[in-house]
Order: structure tokens, then C-alpha cells, then sequence
């Protein structure tokens, strides 16, 4: 009989990669339910094209660097953050925008950096990040809520919509369905609520105004959707696939600076439920600034990065140039990680402390 001989130590952990990332992509489920409810098939779309091209180009980097195509691809996190990166851009986007983003995000922030394991920045949110700065009419057309499924269309009305950039030129798209495209495209509710206070009319006005309601009123099922991918967190917490510091650090710190700040100038800030489910909070303090790569690696180190991030997204959203800030904020948390983590380490045993 052949033995195996390891190395000590003999009982650990079963959270492989490969586990970790099939779990956070079970947990984005009720999200992307919610999305597809919502947005139709646009956003379904998007992930099928982001993660297509993400294999592509992860099993071609792992060829051109001479290392096992397959059981790198088996660990799961090239789909994840094609994953991350379809969710985050709007349903009925052209192909090449998903393209270009998804070969940013693994060509330049993982594997020119090594690879998994060894990126600084979150592979999701650099390209975002690129797609927001280079292509921000593409990046900001977003389809409204109301009467989502005659707005919507089909299956392939949609993947007319993505691959011919127009719907003049798409051939199957029905007339009604391309004047909902072409009439209704809008912004997300906090582009409306910034636009609108930053124009000097304060929030009570926006509300009694007719049209300015019914825009506000959008803000509902983004809550819906934020509620969904906060029951996929909760998932992720409960099976400790994820730490408690990091959701807990970025959900408190926004909470508290938005009220603060809503405290001091309720006419011109947002209040803190406005924040908290809408746009991106839910999905980026559970599934993106969560990521054991890009986090700090200590208990305390992931609470200050968790409020650091809080506090940038708030300001961003408040005085920025950009409505959701969470990308940017995440990205520039990474940035202060190494620091974080050599002033948050915890001291070896038997050791004093230095004086």
C-alpha cells in the first residue's frame, strides 16, 4: 500500500480557493435574480460575455507564462471577477465596453502583477474604474424601473441591443421597444438626487415636483436589489467565508458620516438609508472590499481599511465628481493595506512590546 507523505500541519482549514469562490458566486444569486427581474436579460447578458472572455484570457496568460491552464482556471476567481464587473455596468452596455473591461481587470490588475495572490488592487474595480473614466456616456446609461418588462424586451432584443451598439441598426428590435430604449434611458437614482441638489434644489422640492418623484421613487427597487445582495452577504458571514470586520466597518462608517453629514446639511446630503441601498453599497461591503487578496490581512487592520472605505465612499458621493463612489473608494483603501497591515500586526508570542 502507497502512502501519501505531508508536511505538518495535519488538521486545517477546507475553505480551498476554489470552494471560497464558488460560494461568493452562489452567494451573488439573489442579486442577480433581483437584476434580471428589474433590468430584464441585459445584466445575464453581460456576466455570460465577461466570463467568457475572462477564461479566454486567464488560460492564455496561464500558457504564455508556462503554468497549468487548468487547474489555475479550476480555482474559480477569473469568473468571479467576471462576475463582479457584469453586475456592475449597465444592462444594455455595447459588448466591447464589458471587453475591454473584463481584459483590464485580468490582463493588468492580476496577472502583471503575478497573479492571484500577489495583486494590490481588485481585479473587479480597476476595470470598472477604466470603463467609468474612458467611456462614461456608455457607463452612465442606465434603464429606468417603470414598466421594466415592456422596457426590457427579449432574450434576444437585448443581445440585438449589446452587439449593435444602436437600435437603429439592430434588426430585431420591435418599435415600441426601441422607443422605450431610446426615450428612457436615465441615470441611477443618486446621479438624480446629486444632479438635482447640487442644481440648489433642496430635497423637499424634489419630491413635490411630479417628475422628480417618480425618479426618486426608482430609488425602491434599487433598495430591493441592494437587500438582495445583503442576503447573499449574510450567507457568506454565516458560513465564515468572508470576516465580520469588513462589512460591519464599511456599512457602520458610512451609516455614521451620512447622518453626520445629513445632520449638519439636510437640504444638500443625503440621508444615511439613501446611501445604504442605493448603488453599489451592499455589493462592494460584502463581495469587493471582502477580497482576501486586496484586504488587510489583521483583525484591526480590516476595521480601519473597512472605514476607510466607508468614509471615501461617503465623500465621493457628497462633494466628488462621481455619484457612486465605492469603486474609487476600494481602490484607494487597497493603496493603504500594506501600511495597515505592518501597523496592525499582532505581536509575537513571548515578545514585549517596544517602548
Amino acid at each position: 500500500m502507497a502512502f501519501r507523505i505531508v508536511s505538518s500541519p495535519y488538521t486545517h482549514n477546507q475553505n480551498r480557493t476554489s470552494r471560497i469562490m464558488l460560494f461568493v458566486l452562489l452567494a451573488t444569486l439573489p442579486g442577480i435574480i433581483t437584476q434580471y427581474y428589474f433590468f430584464g436579460w441585459g445584466n445575464l447578458i453581460q456576466i455570460l460575455i465577461s466570463s467568457i472572455i475572462a477564461t479566454i484570457a486567464e488560460a492564455v496568460i496561464l500558457y504564455l507564462r508556462q503554468y497549468p491552464i487548468i487547474e489555475t482556471l479550476k480555482d474559480n476567481s477569473a469568473l468571479l471577477t467576471a462576475l463582479l464587473l457584469g453586475i456592475s455596468i449597465p444592462p444594455l452596455a455595447p459588448w466591447w465596453v464589458i471587453t475591454i473591461g473584463t481584459l483590464c481587470a485580468i490582463v493588468i490588475a492580476k496577472h502583471l502583477y503575478g497573479g492571484l495572490g500577489q495583486n494590490p488592487f481588485n481585479p473587479a474595480m480597476v476595470g470598472y474604474v477604466i470603463l467609468l473614466i474612458s467611456f462614461p456616456v456608455q457607463m452612465t446609461n442606465w434603464l429606468p424601473f417603470k414598466n421594466t418588462h415592456n422596457i426590457t424586451g427579449s432574450f434576444i432584443e437585448s443581445l440585438d441591443i449589446i452587439f449593435h451598439f444602436d437600435t437603429i441598426y439592430a434588426p430585431s428590435i420591435t418599435p415600441k421597444f426601441q422607443l422605450n430604449i431610446d426615450g428612457f434611458s436615465q441615470a441611477t437614482p443618486l446621479d438624480s438626487f446629486k444632479t438635482n441638489l447640487h442644481s440648489k434644489h433642496t430635497q423637499e422640492q424634489l419630491l413635490t415636483d411630479s417628475m422628480n418623484k417618480q425618479k426618486m421613487e426608482v430609488n425602491l427597487e434599487y433598495r430591493w436589489i441592494n437587500a438582495a445582495f445583503l442576503c447573499g452577504g449574510l450567507f457568506l458571514l454565516i458560513t465564515r467565508i468572508i470576516y465580520w470586520q469588513i462589512p460591519a466597518g464599511f456599512i457602520g462608517s458610512l451609516t455614521l458620516f451620512s447622518a453626520l453629514g445629513y445632520f449638519y446639511d439636510p437640504e444638500i446630503l443625503l440621508p444615511p438609508i439613501t446611501h445604504l441601498f442605493s448603488g453599489a453599497t451592499m455589493l462592494g461591503a460584502f463581495f469587493i472590499a471582502t477580497d482576501p487578496v486586496t484586504a488587510s490581512t489583521t483583525n484591526y487592520g480590516r476595521l480601519i481599511y473597512a472605514i476607510l472605505i466607508g468614509l471615501m465612499t461617503w465623500l465621493i458621493r457628497s462633494y466628488g465628481g462621481y455619484p457612486d463612489g465605492v469603486a474609487f473608494a476600494v481602490l484607494l483603501a487597497n493603496i493603504c493595506v500594506p501600511l495597515l497591515d505592518y501597523y496592525t500586526k499582532p505581536r509575537a508570542f513571548g515578545r514585549a512590546r517596544k517602548k
